[in-house]
């Protein structure tokens, strides 16, 4: 079994603004930068053999941080773990976004759909738990991983079946997510609100 806990990164100035990031590269802005430094106060005492970390620069600054704080090696790329890739939506407020593809918001042209999506980080979570198990079996090992809200939003309903997270929810900047992974699939132990 490997133990997985992800991380949305901290803010970024289009977070502030309530714009659709995706796949565009934001960097995370002092108050973000803040979150991961607390995000590590939260994690101090957990033990963690690896940090991954999404591509995307908010999430590697986070996961930089925390390890950094930690005393952990240099965070992993998981290419699999960056965000939702929105096509034409990114940049648009998410009121504009409501807007603009209401009605037809499974269309999003060059956007990823959830399936796409949820198929990618289970595959990249699998990879990594693959990647733990040979290095410490028979021993549990734990990992660390910075990604996005949508990644972890669809991993959660994944391994609901689709009652969390609950309609509306908004899964804060620098939140926590604990689950395990092993021969039986994905299931969710714990969040941590911020």
């Amino acid at each position: 079994m490997t133990l997985i806990t992800l991380i949305r990164h901290g803010q970024t100035d289009w977070n502030l603004e309530g714009r659709i990031q995706g796949a565009t590269d934001i960097p995370l802005n002092d108050t973000g930068r803040a979150q991961a430094r607390a995000a590590a106060v939260r994690l101090a005492g957990t033990r963690f053999d690896h940090v991954y970390t999404s591509p995307l620069v908010r999430a590697r600054e986070t996961a930089e941080i925390i390890a950094g704080e930690l005393g952990l090696p240099a965070p992993l790329i998981a290419v699999g773990m960056r965000e939702h890739e929105f096509g034409a939506a990114e940049g648009l407020l998410w009121d504009q976004y409501r807007d603009r593809f209401r009605a037809d918001s499974g269309n999003v042209p060059g956007a990823e759909t959830t399936a796409e999506l949820t198929d990618r980080a289970l595959a990249s979570l699998e990879r990594i738990a693959l990647a733990a198990r040979r290095r410490s079996a028979p021993r549990t090992e734990s990992v660390l991983v910075a990604t996005h809200g949508g990644v972890i939003r669809a991993l959660l309903e994944h391994a609901s079946g689709g009652t969390l997270p609950a309609p509306g929810e908004r899964l804060g900047n620098g939140s926590l997510h604990r689950f395990a992974i092993d021969g039986g699939g994905i299931r969710l132990i714990d969040a941590v609100a911020v």
